[in-house]
């Protein structure tokens, strides 16, 4: 079985610098600092919806980078009348400590905490977007506090999976199961809506229709034609925040 640590070591791929904010794309924001109940320090931003808000996202980012890599993800939401917590796991930017598959499963906890925290928070209007590894952090809590919906973004099936696209040589029986969303999904108890680029080279798109397909309903998918793993929103941002915005329409 593979260490921990090095498990972490391929799972994990955070930067402390945090490029930009939400200023960068004009948007008003607020920092929010706020604390796991293991002791971890995390940071986040809070940022209001531009018209009357539909409901508010709790974004769970990818396993790359950190929170100043998604401002383009929270302008599009806020956009389409959502607002936005996005924050940082342990490790990650301005957020004390170091990843693991527990910790981030607490962070996300903590975060649903301190959203709920900001003033007109509604607990009955509160979505989950988790994209790339995200996705499996953003279901684990959404197993734990359901959601009013779940929105995958370029998920994957699970670790081990992963492991044998991009570690070939490692024998997939000496990888742990970690973060076993495939395994876990059908226990979901809300709409879920599944967003995944039809030409994802680092997630192909047969484990987001796995996911899909393993849901109960009420489920969609959406496919962005041409698009890859880490380019959705640049190709196709607009597409994006209208399938996201009717998906809440609907549900709501």
């Amino acid at each position: 079985m593979l260490t921990q640590a090095l498990l972490d070591r391929l799972l994990y791929f955070p930067t402390r610098t945090v490029g930009q904010t939400p200023a960068a794309a004009g948007l008003p924001f607020l920092d929010v600092t706020f604390e796991t109940d293991d002791g971890e320090r995390l940071h986040g931003w809070w940022v209001p919806a531009r018209a009357p808000s539909s409901g508010h996202v709790l974004l769970c980012h990818g396993n790359a980078g950190n929170i100043g890599d998604r401002v383009r993800h929270v302008e599009l939401l806020r956009a389409a009348g959502l607002d936005v917590l996005a924050f940082d796991y342990r490790g990650y930017g301005r957020s004390t400590g170091r990843p693991s598959e527990d910790g981030l499963r607490r962070d996300a906890r903590a975060a649903l905490d301190a959203l709920l925290g900001q003033e007109d928070a509604d607990p009955k209007r509160v979505l989950y977007l988790g994209e790339s590894l995200g996705g499996a952090v953003a279901l684990a809590l959404a197993l734990q506090r359901p959601p009013a919906g779940l929105l995958l973004q370029s998920a994957f099936t699970s670790v081990r999976d992963m492991a044998r696209k991009h570690y070939p040589f490692i024998p997939p029986a000496i990888v742990p199961e970690a973060f076993p969303s495939l395994r876990l999904i059908g226990r979901l108890a809300a709409p879920l809506l599944v967003l995944h680029g039809e030409r994802d080279a680092i997630v192909p798109l047969m484990h987001g229709e796995g996911l899909a397909e393993a849901a109960p309903d009420p489920k969609r998918m959406h496919v962005f034609a041409g698009a890859g793993h880490n380019d959705i929103l640049a190709r196709a941002g607009p597409e994006w925040a209208r399938t996201i915005a009717a998906w809440v329409r609907e549900i709501t």
